[in-house]
């Protein structure tokens, strides 16, 4: 049941190259420069570990639903209804009504019928012998994993390829048939169709209550509500699983929490927060390749008490200490600010005035409490976003508009020697998120392959994508431009950028666009035409400072293939020397 049908839109965007071989050396001269420190490392997100199958999404992920609801599953009933059978009790004196009601009508299924009572014990024994016993949480959690990539009962079957599954699920595969004989002689489907309405109203006590959290959410960081093309965050809601015990995780694209509601209530800041993973992620994963700066950082942080991926991956420590910073900005103290009366008279206004500021003190101390509880965990950037968003709570622009200069304006150097200063907590707190590997596929792949210096894989991968009526069809056009560049085709690049500056309203692609268009005119020797192009390359509003240093440069000289690209160019193995000496692409797309 979606509870709402608010359209977050996402418009995925194209990393900066940063290590592009250009096969064909002319061409490479049109790809603006870059420090050799740059091309000599791979951006962070993009490791070769990455798979290229495309992900699978849950059985529950609609492609052609809403991009956001609360459901219920009649597969996640059966898995949590057999481990209530075999044992598992978390949480029950604190579950809602429902849990032992249906407990009860299974209990009393299994003493009407020892086929019942047999399945259960075959059961049990599967379960026992998967235990996780270093992890309780992990217990639950691969089956959870399972649930949410079953078919409807009766058939229980996976909705994808067994090599497609999560990893923490595919050691518990082999439950499948034992559940499916469980519910038949339980007839479980009798008993889920008996409570469903009770279900139902769970979902509709959590449906306003979840809806004002997101909208909250939204208005405080400015973004109207908006589709994520392709991304989805579900709410799944099993009163058969512990309250205390939330499951957050994600599936590439689809952001999954499963919750078990008390009257209609669950811990809605462990939901908040994977929903800021939802739409913050996008926004910073575009941002990847210019967060290798940030790479050093990770040297600090060796000796916290971090999950693994937060001490090995710069994108994800960024973008969890932005989460936390939010939620400290936004959190609930427990002090109510002190208004001062509209009709305080004068001579009571200091005193009014100094209620108010020691209110103000008292709930900035309790934020910052929660700040430097994340520094102590590990998550070293919490205190610049933290002063950020200070600053960005007074400006009308979004955090769509604000996350670029915060990346890019952020002193590395400061930040290590505010972390080295920190003084870590022996415990640290985990994220509640569990994230599965993201395998880029798509425009995500092309781009990539972009960086691999495969452009005819690019290439295919674009123009499926525009034949896929792509929601971003001006970064395909840009992709196919770029790998038109690498081949040396110019009149397909012009094209290319073209149709970029038609179809796109990204200022990073169209501000580029137009500067490589200038460059193509400077080879051509039309130096008319090529200004033309800068002008307006400084009328976008990129904002960076390499795309208007790049636009300047180009009005004060013609743009011309560098002498070692023209020396390159007599060599006999010009592939080799490309590849020594990689051109650059620009940076073209981190999200404004």
């Amino acid at each position: 049941m979606p509870f709402c049908s608010m359209p977050f839109s996402f418009r995925s965007r194209l990393r900066p190259c940063s290590s592009i071989v250009i096969a064909s050396l002319f061409a490479s001269s049109l790809i603006a420069p870059v420090s050799a420190q740059q091309s000599a490392k791979p951006p962070a997100k993009q490791q070769p570990t990455l798979q290229v199958r495309p992900e699978k999404p849950p059985a529950l992920a609609d492609p052609a639903g809403p991009a956001v609801s609360l459901e219920t599953s009649e597969a996640l009933f059966y898995v949590a209804v057999a481990l209530n059978a075999c044992g598992y009790d978390n949480g029950l004196a604190d579950s809602d009504p429902i849990r032992m009601h249906v407990r009860d009508q299974v209990n009393q299924a299994l003493q009407q019928s020892e086929a019942a009572r047999d399945a259960r014990d075959k059961l049990c024994v599967f379960i026992n012998q998967h235990r996780l016993s270093e992890n309780a949480s992990r217990d639950l959690a691969q089956y959870v994993s399972l649930a949410l990539y079953l078919t409807p009962p009766p058939e229980l079957a996976l909705s994808v390829d067994e090599a497609d599954m999560p990893p923490d699920s595919t050691q518990v595969i082999e439950i499948l048939p034992l559940l499916r004989t469980f519910a038949q002689a339980t007839q479980l489907h009798y008993i889920w169709v008996s409570n469903h309405a009770a279900y139902e109203e769970e979902v509709a006590k959590l449906h306003d209550p979840l809806t004002q959290m997101i909208v909250n959410t939204n208005v405080y960081l400015k973004m109207p509500a908006s589709t994520y093309s392709g991304s989805r965050f579900l709410v799944v809601l099993e009163p058969m699983l512990s309250p205390s015990e939330t499951n957050a995780r994600v599936y590439g694209p689809d952001y999954v929490v499963v919750a078990s509601p008390v009257n209609g209530v669950i811990h809605m800041q462990e939901a908040r927060h994977t929903y800021l993973h939802y739409v913050i992620e996008p926004l910073l994963y575009s941002r990847a390749s210019a967060m290798d700066r940030m790479l050093p950082l990770l040297k600090t942080v060796r000796n916290a008490p971090l999950d693994f991926v937060y001490r090995s991956d710069i994108v994800s420590l960024v973008i969890e200490s932005l989460i936390r910073a939010i939620e400290a900005r936004t959190m609930d103290t427990g002090i109510a600010e002190y208004k001062i009366p509209n009709d305080v008279r004068r001579a009571d206004l200091e005193h009014e005035t100094q209620l108010h500021n020691v209110s103000l003190q008292k709930i900035a101390t309790v934020r910052q409490n929660s700040v430097n509880q994340s520094m102590g965990a590990g998550f070293v950037l919490t205190q610049y976003f933290y002063d950020q968003l200070i600053a960005f709570e007074r400006t009308p622009d979004s955090l769509k508009e604000t996350i670029g200069p915060m990346v890019y304006g952020m002193d590395i150097d400061q930040q290590i020697h505010r972390a080295r200063d920190t003084h870590f907590a022996e415990e640290g707190s985990s994220d509640i998120i569990s994230h599965v590997s993201r395998q880029p596929h798509g425009l995500d792949l092309a781009e990539i392959k972009l960086h691999q210096g495969d452009a005819a894989g690019a290439e295919k991968l674009a123009k499926q994508a525009l034949a896929d009526h792509t929601p971003d069809p001006g970064r395909a056009d840009y992709i196919l431009a770029l790998t038109s560049v690498m081949q040396g085709q110019m009149e397909e690049a012009e094209k290319g950028f073209g149709e970029t500056i038609r179809l796109s309203t990204d200022p990073r692609l169209l501000a580029w666009s137009h500067i490589y268009l200038g460059r193509i005119h400077d080879i051509r020797e039309e130096r008319d035409e090529a200004l033309g192009e800068y002008k307006t390359a400084l009328t976008v509003r990129d904002g960076q400072p390499d795309t208007r240093a790049a636009a300047e440069k180009g009005l004060k000289q013609p743009f011309a293939p560098p002498k070692s690209a023209q020396r390159e160019d007599d060599s006999d193995d010009s592939g080799t020397a490309a590849s020594q000496n990689p051109p650059q692409a620009p940076a073209p797309a981190p999200h404004p």
